[in-house]
C-alpha cells in the first residue's frame, strides 16, 4: 500500500539523538513522524539507564564549542519540561604519568574557547576528594560544569515535548528502507511505503542496515556495574565529581544516582557483536577488570557490586561523530555518535533538523563528514581514546 506524502520530517531512530531530533522539528512546527522499531525508551541501545556523563573538557575545540550548544538545548528542554536533566557535579579527568590520552590536547581546546578550568596536583586532588586512592603522579584536570546528565528523564521529555507539539512517534515500527524518489524521500515501514519530505537516520547500532553503502562501524557490547558503599554519602553527588581515568584501559564513573549506588565502567572493554545477536548477560571478565579498578581506586570505600547492565557502543574508527547527508541523497541524513554523544543529543538533533530542513548548520562539521579519510580509507588504524 503507497501513502502519499503525509510529513515533512521522518525521523528514523528514537533514541537519545533521534527523540532529540523530533523534539525539536515538531517545536518548530515542522510536520514530523518518527519511527522506533521497539518500544519508546527500550534498553536495546545505547542511551537508557539513568546517567550520562556530561562535560565540556574535550580534545578538539569543536567538541568544546558543541558542548556549550548541549548545555544551552538542555536548559531548554529542562525549562519546557520541568525535569531536572542535567546535575552538575563537577567533572574530573585523570591522568596519569605517560598516560595514552594527552593532557595538553584537553587544556589547549578549552583555551582556545575560554573555557575555565584547574589544574591539580594528587594533592590538590586528595584534599578535596578524599575518596581518591591515587599515586602521586596522577595530575588533574577539574570543570565544574561537569556532571551527570539524566539519560532516561531526557529521552523521555524529548518524547513527551514532541508529542506535545504535534510530532506523531510511532514504537514497535521496524523501517526496512529508505530512498529517494521524486524529490522526496520513501520509507518503508512493516511493508508500507510511507513519503515525506526529508528523513534524518538516527539508528545507532542498525545504522548500517539502513544504507546501500554501510559505514565502517564496530558494535561492542559494553557493561556498567552499580556498587555499594559502606557510607553511602561518601559517594553522593554534593561530595563527588563525575571522573574519567585518561588512560588505556579507560574507566569513569558517577557519583550515587537512579541505582543509590556508585556506577562504574570501562570504555571501549567489551566484545564486539551486533545489534541483533548481543548478549545481555555481564561478562565476569569484564566485571572482574572494573571492579578490581575500582576497587585500588577508592580502596575500602567501595562496596560489593550491586547490580551490572549492557548497552551498545557502535564506533567509528577515529570515533568522531558522523553528521551530513548520506552520500548520493539530498534530503536523507545519517547520525552517528560514536559511544559518546548522549552528552551532546539534544543539540545534535537541533542541528540535524537545521540541517535537513534548511541546509544550515551553526557549527563546523568538516570533522564528522561521512567521506573522511577514517571511513573511506580500508588501511585507517582505529583510536578510540578520547
Amino acid at each position: 500500500m503507497n501513502i502519499g506524502r503525509e510529513y515533512d520530517l521522518a525521523v528514523v531512530g528514537l533514541g537519545g539523538i533521534g527523540s532529540a531530533a523530533a523534539y525539536w522539528a515538531a517545536r518548530r512546527g515542522v510536520a514530523t513522524v518518527g519511527f522506533e522499531q521497539f518500544a519508546l525508551g527500550h534498553d536495546r541501545g545505547a542511551s537508557h539507564d539513568h546517567s550520562r556523563i556530561i562535560r565540556r573538557s574535550y580534545h578538539d575545540p569543536v567538541y568544546v564549542r558543541l558542548a556549550d550548544l548541549a548545555y544551552r538545548a538542555w536548559d531548554t528542554v529542562e525549562a519546557e519540561s520541568g525535569d531536572i536533566i542535567v546535575i552538575r557535579t563537577g567533572g574530573l579527568d585523570l591522568f596519569p604519568a605517560d598516560c595514552t590520552i594527552a593532557p595538553d590536547d584537553y587544556r589547549l581546546a578549552l583555551d582556545a574557547c575560554d573555557v575555565a578550568y584547574e589544574w591539580l596536583t594528587a594533592d590538590e586532588i586528595r584534599h578535596r576528594w578524599p575518596q581518591f586512592n591515587i599515586s602521586d603522579d596522577v595530575q588533574a584536570l577539574f570543570q565544574a560544569d561537569g556532571g551527570i546528565a539524566a539519560a532516561a528523564t531526557g529521552m523521555a521529555a524529548h518524547h513527551r515535548l514532541a508529542f506535545e507539539h504535534g510530532a506523531t512517534l510511532h514504537e514497535n515500527a521496524r523501517v526496512e528502507s529508505i530512498r529517494e524518489t521524486g524529490g522526496e524521500v520513501e520509507i518503508v515501514v512493516d511493508g508500507h511505503a510511507h513519503r515525506v519530505g526529508h528523513a534524518i537516520i538516527a539508528a545507532d547500532a542498525w545504522t548500517n542496515s539502513l544504507l546501500a553503502k554501510p559505514l565502517p562501524l564496530t558494535v561492542l557490547r559494553e557493561q556498567v556495574t552499580y556498587f555499594g558503599a559502606s557510607t553511602p554519602s561518601v559517594f553522593s553527588p554534593e561530595r563527588l565529581p563525575v571522573w574519567i581515568w585518561m588512560d588505556e584501559p579507560s574507566f569513569y564513573g558517577f557519583p550515587t544516582f537512579g541505582e543509590g549506588a556508585t556506577k562504574v565502567a570501562q570504555d571501549c572493554g567489551g566484545h564486539e557483536t551486533t545489534a541483533d545477536t548481543r548478549s545481555f548477560e555481564p561478562d565476569a571478565a569484564e566485571l572482574d577488570r572494573v571492579e578490581r579498578f575500582t576497587r585500588r581506586l577508592f580502596g575500602h570505600a567501595v562496596g560489593e557490586p550491586l547490580v551490572t547492565k549492557t548497552c551498545l557502543y557502535t564506533l567509528t574508527p577515529d570515533r568522531d561523530f558522523v553528521l551530513d547527508r548520506v552520500p548520493g541523497c539530498m534530503n536523507t541524513w545519517v547520525v552517528q555518535g560514536a559511544a559518546h554523544a548522549y552528552k551532546f543529543a539534544s543539540a545534535l538533533g537541533r542541528l540535524l533538523v537545521d540541517l535537513a530542513i534548511d541546509g544550515n548548520c551553526e557549527i563546523d562539521r568538516s570533522m564528522f563528514a561521512i567521506d573522511r579519510p577514517a571511513l573511506t580509507d580500508p588501511d585507517y588504524a582505529p583510536n578510540w581514546m578520547v
